[in-house]
């Protein structure tokens, strides 16, 4: 690059961020930079700058949503100079007041006025109900606004006299009219490179290792995490830390092991290792190495948990980054660096081993062979699939998001072992990542999964080409028996809708996540001390500023924690780590779990081993049903919120090694339960399992709406009938007797069918008029 142009590019680049004002945040506050320091953070020593115009992807402001903004409420106690307004003038009447409240509300101009001063329509209005309380139900106003009021009722003021006090009341109520300006500079996260100081002031060398999987790609950046004086891993998983973990120490090279939920230093002093692997929320954007993996990086657009790889690749202060990642993040990443000063160096690999779709459907469990694997996105499913499979005389392991890592590797184990009869797998995309499965063939069960979007709303949607890779994937892998992989479905309809998915190339990745840290929210609630945790997070998303290369992540299991414990007395930042528990919010045991947590902790009282004991009920008893076995998967996600919050308040948490001790024994009670799942399927309600005939009446009923599609010949009935009772159209028992029709009609000839068709018409009608009623 020329001079001239360099000069260019830095100065276009200094000229936009000075000329926006941007606020960068620290963890000291908020500070404007000045030119000077604006070319230190942005010229690398050694490098020609080379900075991409960001404006032509900036977001524009968005409008503040004043909904957020909760009145605050006042203290109604007498003013300080009493009666002497009335003293002055004369008692106010209060039917005259209400006629010059009301007027002065009507009045377009001071709208307008109020609105040019941040009160929208929505503030004023609620701002101008709590004057009218305030005034109408006080015995005695403030002399100064006595004397104005009596002024207008007498003819001697005019009704915009008001305006200033109605202001300094709104400003009261709403006290963030007065530091909009300070929240949007807090708020304001279009810099985000600039963060993290520590790794600006380095060169860091990016090497991108791309390639889908079972490509060898995350195996070359960990030969060079292992050859190197110092290292960081940073994985999405606990089980791809462990493997890291276990690899490193095996090859000789000391690695300490940090999760959310466990510290394992190798030295027997505690002192730490120079390589350490982790998973990536708990990443040291402070310590230096030499070498840092960042794993599946394609995850940086995750709506969740994106920021936690933005961070990461941001922040990591280490001479080389190497990046393990799809295609589809190349471009963006290397985006992303042009912002930074670094350049991205790209290595390509392809796929070690062959997988191939196959032409046919799977179509009936007696069509199973080894090395096959089930991939359902419900445990009820595999519930069923489990129960089918077993009755047929084979042995089935059992894979789920829910299960403790030590069930999943032990189920995983199993399924491996060439000497153990067990050949079948049912289990979800949890075994997409951090588990290596010796599987011949993928076999999806169904195409459609439940899935959050971006307003936090759960939806089915059919499977992006993304996630249907990254589970076929996991056939035929380089390390398994198994060298060459397929790939097919459970339904013939579906796999022409599988080709169609593996067929289109990956949706390139275009932002990244954000979140906003507890610095920051503390510099909100120092300006609006009276404001819920919930709603200060509502407030700061609303105000913020992303540039066109970022998002801010979903907040919402964070504010669903924040209301739990709103009543509960805690200072703001033990309040904010609190909700960042990472905890699954659908089990009702978990939360209430959470809540007597977060209740004894406001006590000052120590969660010690035996009030936990208590509170779980310990020593627990083997499942009998699948109702304790999900109960127990609870119990162990409890103990593993007092592990995460023990390396958080390490005074108030202080039996770990005893908690962990009961965690393995539970482990230890689920993989016993998992082993015995089909005895604990039947032990429980039958409803937990449909029978096979309404079971593919729903699947072919989702997949046709996944496609917008009619079902091809032959599902056309199940199809009908499946939606017929969804739309409430038919109630189950009609449905029951219309198919022990139907099966019967098959033995008459012609007319016995039309008749059907008839009868199907009517109870139809008849079905829709009893639901009606």
């Amino acid at each position: 690059m020329s001079a001239n142009r360099t000069v260019y590019f830095v100065f276009s680049r200094l000229q936009r961020l000075f000329n926006t004002r941007t606020a960068h945040t620290t963890a000291g506050g908020c500070r404007v930079i000045s030119v000077s320091r604006l070319l230190l953070q942005h010229s690398l020593p050694g490098s020609a700058v080379c900075c991409r115009n960001v404006s032509s992807k900036s977001v524009p402001p968005k409008a503040l949503d004043t909904s957020l903004f909760v009145p605050v409420s006042l203290k109604t106690d007498d003013p300080t100079d009493g009666t002497v307004g009335a003293e002055l003038t004369q008692p106010l009447d209060k039917n005259e007041l209400l006629k010059v409240l009301n007027k002065f509300y009507k009045r377009k101009e001071m709208q307008k006025l109020a609105a040019d001063h941040g009160l929208d329509a929505r503030l004023f209005h609620q701002a101008f109900i709590s004057f009218r309380k305030y005034i109408l139900e006080m015995t005695s106003l403030p002399a100064d606004l006595h004397i104005i009021l009596s002024d207008i009722c007498c003819n001697a003021g005019h009704v915009d006299d008001i305006y200033p006090y109605f202001m300094r009341h709104a400003k009261q109520i709403f006290p963030m009219l007065d530091c909009m300006d300070d929240l949007r500079k807090i708020s304001d996260l279009r810099v985000p490179a600039n963060w993290y100081p520590e790794a600006r002031a380095i060169q860091r060398k990016v090497i991108f290792h791309s390639g889908p999987t079972n490509s060898g790609k995350t195996y070359h950046a960990i030969q060079r995490y292992l050859a190197a004086k110092s290292g960081v891993y940073c994985g999405p998983l606990k089980l791809l830390a462990h493997e890291i973990f276990e690899k490193s120490n095996s090859a000789g090279v000391p690695c300490d092991l940090v999760t959310g939920e466990e510290r394992t230093f190798v030295d027997p002093e505690g002192r730490a290792a120079g390589h350490v692997a982790c998973t990536i929320e708990m990443c040291s954007v402070n310590t230096p190495y030499e070498v840092a993996v960042i794993d599946e990086i394609q995850m940086i657009r995750d709506s969740s948990r994106g920021w936690a790889w933005t961070r990461a690749l941001l922040g990591l202060c280490a001479e080389e980054i190497h990046v393990c990642g799809e295609a589809a993040a190349v471009d963006f990443i290397r985006e992303l660096m042009f912002t930074t000063g670094e350049e991205v160096e790209v290595h390509t690999y392809k796929r070690l081993t062959p997988f191939s779709v196959l032409d046919h459907a799977v179509e009936t469990l007696d069509n199973l062979r080894p090395g096959d694997c089930i991939v359902c996105f419900s445990k009820n499913d595999i519930y069923s699939l489990n129960r089918q499979i077993e009755a047929r005389g084979q042995e089935c392991a059992v894979i789920y998001g829910s299960l403790p890592p030590g069930t999943k590797l032990s189920q995983a184990k199993k399924f491996n072992d060439p000497d153990d009869p067990c050949k079948i797998l049912v289990a979800t995309d949890a075994i997409g990542m951090g588990l290596n499965l010796s599987i011949k063939r993928i076999i999806f069960n169904s195409l459609v999964k439940p899935n959050i979007n971006e307003k936090g709303e759960k939806q089915m949607e059919t499977i992006s080409t993304s996630q249907a890779l990254q589970i076929a994937g996991r056939a035929g892998r380089f390390s398994s028996v198994f060298k060459e992989g397929e790939v097919t479905t459970m339904h013939r309809d579906d796999l022409p809708v599988l080709k169609e998915i593996l067929s289109h190339s990956v949706d390139p990745i275009e932002t990244a996540g954000l979140h906003p840290t507890a610095e920051q929210i503390e510099m909100f609630a120092y300006q609006l001390p009276d404001a819920t945790l919930s709603n200060l997070i509502d407030i700061f998303v609303s105000l913020s500023q992303v540039d066109g290369l970022y998002f801010v992540c979903n907040i919402d299991d964070f504010k669903f924690l924040a209301d739990m414990i709103q009543h509960i007395p805690l200072n703001l930042r033990s309040r904010y780590v609190f909700c960042t528990a990472p905890i699954n919010k659908k089990q009702p045991f978990v939360c209430t779990s959470f809540l007597k947590f977060a209740r004894q902790f406001s006590r000052d009282e120590p969660l010690t081993f035996d009030w936990v004991c208590r509170h779980i009920g310990w020593p627990l008893a083997a499942p009998r049903n699948i109702k304790d076995l999900v109960h127990l998967e609870a119990v162990h996600d409890v103990l593993d919120l007092y592990l995460w919050l023990s390396y958080r308040f390490m005074d108030m948490f202080p039996d770990t090694a005893a908690i962990r001790g009961i965690q393995q024994e539970l482990d230890n009670t689920i993989q016993q339960g998992v082993r015995n799942i089909t005895r604990l399927i039947r032990a429980s309600d039958p409803n937990l399992s449909d029978p096979p005939e309404q079971n593919a009446a729903a699947a072919a009923s989702s997949r046709s709406r996944s496609r917008g599609q009619r079902s091809p010949a032959g599902m056309t009935e199940k199809s009908l009938a499946s939606r017929l009772v969804k739309d409430g159209l038919l109630t189950p028992d009609l449905l029951k007797q219309l198919q022990r029709e139907w099966s019967k009609s098959l033995r008459l000839e012609g007319g016995g069918q039309s008749l059907l068709g008839e009868e199907l018409n009517n109870k139809s009608i008849k079905g829709k008029r009893k639901n009606k009623k």
